[in-house]
């Protein structure tokens, strides 16, 4: 059960993508505006992840050598086409805000890597827990990040004002905001774990 666990918190933790492997830094960047933004990029990454994971995992064995990154490829497309028309008949406001960055995931080395170097390699449960804890990982960092830049630039969190539009920074929302609040977020992620060991 210990090991089960271990599979989760590390994605969320020690193998962060955004705030420790720095992977998937394109829709990091550009769809955390907010935190509704983030968190809904975040899920959708986690969806195709877990899905994807599970799929490539359980046909690991019958996938040839030669061409199992285009397998994969097709598999992740599959289920990023099948998340797009979700969120197109049922969430199309969210769709809309994130426009091109949901095909983009197709694409998105997060999910490539943990299909070549986790769910290729172990069992169909582990690679779901696999997916679920990076998933989570990269959702709570794209909210957290989307959360910072939306309340430092217009004073909201979450589509709530918290003080005056007024007191915010214009440049948290815009594409230089969105580096320096990284950056500061990855060094105060990097100093409690340099505390805490």
């Amino acid at each position: 059960m210990n090991k089960k666990l271990n599979i989760i918190t590390n994605g969320i933790w020690n193998e962060n993508p955004t705030f420790v492997l720095l992977l998937g830094m394109c829709p990091t960047l550009g769809t955390t505006t907010s935190a509704i933004n983030g968190m809904g990029m975040g899920l959708a990454t986690a969806f195709v992840l877990i899905c994807s994971n599970l799929v490539i995992s359980l046909l690991k064995n019958l996938i040839p050598d030669k061409v199992h990154i285009p397998a994969y490829i097709v598999i992740i497309a599959s289920f990023v086409t099948i998340l797009q028309l979700c969120m197109q008949a049922w969430l199309p406001e969210l769709n809309a805000s994130l426009g091109l960055f949901i095909p983009l995931i197709v694409v998105n080395c997060i999910v490539l890597g943990r299909a070549e170097t986790f769910a290729a390699k172990n069992s169909p449960f582990d690679s779901i827990l696999d997916g679920l804890g990076i998933g989570l990982g990269f959702t709570l960092a794209l909210t957290l990040l989307g959360a910072v830049r939306e309340l430092l630039g217009s004073g909201r969190l979450f589509g709530y004002s918290v003080f005056p539009e007024t007191y915010g920074s214009l440049i948290f929302i815009l594409a230089p905001g969105a580096f320096i609040a990284l950056g500061l977020l990855i060094a105060i992620i990097n100093h409690i774990k340099s505390n805490a060991q």
